[in-house]
């Protein structure tokens, strides 16, 4: 972990917070439990537990991994619909194939990310290749979901691939960390997912012992969730590890360090960093739907229901 990384990352635009920035705290850390989607692949719950206030406009992220699969057990998701938001699926390790009833779609390997505007609704399926259905192999990724305000939740459906390569590559003032922007501004530099809500998102690779401090919208909530290794978070340093999602408080930058001392399969501290800027509506979610009122949510079912959403190709069901 990860395919997108440098040799020397001092040959990177460097990225710091100012010297009077106000570091958020951290307040809350939370565990992700963990449970099984779709066909039954291992996933973590990464946000459960956290008050929505705290979330919006991020609805759910599910890690999915890390799992070494033996032949014949890789694992995806059968057709579904979705409506009301956008999905993004950041695959760290693995190869997965995603397909919709609009035409999106496409393969995604290490590094590479999808972004699925569901708007008004579709249906898709993700699921690993042949190849790897018949030789296994190590598959680990991510699927965040982003809330759609009121007045984009019926949009045309679209879809973005982002490939590994195109993501931005920055560092920390001293080199300590790399950061590969997905979406979102920081200090300037642009990833290359185009939001509709405006959010911030990074995965991140801090060094043991290494400190990571970067500006922050004030704007913006700000969230962390460690992939793999230990480490901490905050001026006061509240620890947190693999599995476990942090909650900032206000203020214009956020830190993370590095434990000085790693676990022997992650070298690094790998954490997702995320921001965005709160809808502020009401967000009433069932299932693969996410809508403002109950109404909606019973109108995204009956068009599901009556094929308003899309088809399955036929052969596929």
């Amino acid at each position: 972990m990860p395919a997108v990384t440098v040799e020397n990352p001092l040959t990177l635009p460097r990225v710091a917070a100012p010297v009077a920035a106000h570091t958020r705290p951290a307040l809350a850390v939370a565990t992700a439990p963990s449970g099984f989607e779709g066909e039954g692949f291992p996933v973590r719950r990464a946000f459960a537990g956290i008050d929505y206030k705290h979330l919006d406009p991020f609805i759910m992220m599910d890690q999915m991994g890390e799992v070494e699969y033996a032949p014949g057990e890789p694992k995806g998701t059968p057709w579904h619909p979705h409506r009301g938001f956008e999905t993004v699926t950041y695959l760290i390790d693995g190869t997965f194939v995603h397909r919709d009833s609009h035409g999106g779609g496409g393969v995604i390997n290490d590094g590479d990310t999808q972004w699925m505007t569901a708007g008004s609704g579709l249906l898709h399926i993700e699921a690993p290749p042949e190849s790897l259905v018949l030789s296994g192999g190590l598959f680990h990724g991510l699927q965040l979901w982003v809330n759609l305000p009121k007045s984009d939740k019926m949009m045309a459906p679209r879809y973005q691939d982002i490939g590994g390569g195109n993501v931005k590559l920055l560092t920390s003032a001293d080199g300590g960390a790399l950061l590969r922007l997905i979406a979102g501004d920081l200090d300037g530099h642009q990833g290359p997912g185009i939001t509709h809500t405006p959010i911030t998102m990074m995965h991140v690779t801090v060094n043991p012992g290494a400190e990571l401090t970067l500006p922050w919208r004030k704007d913006f909530n700000a969230l962390a969730y460690a992939l793999a290794g230990r480490g901490s978070a905050g001026a006061e340093g509240r620890p947190f590890r693999m599995g476990q999602a942090v909650v900032f408080g206000a203020g214009d930058s956020i830190t993370i360090r590095a434990d000085e001392s790693q676990e022997s399969r992650s070298p690094n501290f790998e954490v997702v960093l995320l921001g965005g800027l709160p809808i502020r509506e009401p967000m009433m979610h069932y299932g693969p739907f996410v809508m403002n009122t109950h109404a909606e949510l019973a109108q995204a079912f009956e068009d599901f229901q009556a094929g308003r959403l899309g088809t399955i190709p036929a052969g596929e069901h």
